[in-house]
């Protein structure tokens, strides 16, 4: 079976008028068939209020999205509240458990990733980055967030900008969502 490698995604908090999150815009399917450069992994939801990012299986990705914004209805936009619920039945559900995907979720007051394992994690710091060039992500925005005044949506861009110069699974095709 040929592994379709998607994304790296990257978000930054830097307090509640301060959040974005960003995606590449690769899909590259095996080791060298780069399928797309310019796809969005990252939308805003719940009328704007909500930001989220996926990395992984852009289908499953979407139909998790999906999900979550009907948990969030169901909460009246608690963040913690609609993600324990969506991490629940992503686990539980026979359906759902093979979804093969990550996702970040911000709001003025939270960020989350949630796992199909169960998982959800609140970052210790202000920022977070996920998928295949998550590490490189990571490690941008943890040096610009220490040691700079950007903002959150200039930290991501960097971050997601250094990444793609080191990983071949990222692309330089960014999209940024912010609040």
């Amino acid at each position: 079976m040929i592994e379709f490698h998607a994304t790296t995604i990257c978000a930054v908090r830097r307090g509640p008028d301060d959040v974005a999150i960003g995606g590449d815009g690769q899909v590259t399917m095996g080791e060298t068939a780069i399928m797309k450069n310019g796809a969005k992994k990252v939308k805003k939801i719940f009328g704007g209020s909500v930001v989220t990012g996926f990395a992984g299986s852009v289908a499953d990705a979407f139909s998790l999205t999906d999900k979550f914004e009907k948990k969030l209805e169901e909460h009246g936009g608690n963040l913690k509240r609609a993600a324990v619920d969506l991490a629940q039945m992503w686990r539980s559900d026979k359906g759902m458990r093979s979804l093969e995907a990550l996702m970040i979720v911000a709001d003025k007051d939270e960020m989350l990733v949630i796992s199909g394992n169960g998982e959800i994690i609140a970052p210790d710091h202000g920022f977070v980055a996920i998928g295949s060039g998550g590490n490189y992500a990571y490690s941008a925005a943890n040096a610009l967030y220490n040691h700079t005044d950007m903002t959150a949506e200039e930290i991501v861009r960097e971050s997601l900008n250094i990444a793609s110069s080191i990983c071949v699974y990222t692309n330089n095709n960014i999209t940024v969502e912010k609040l």
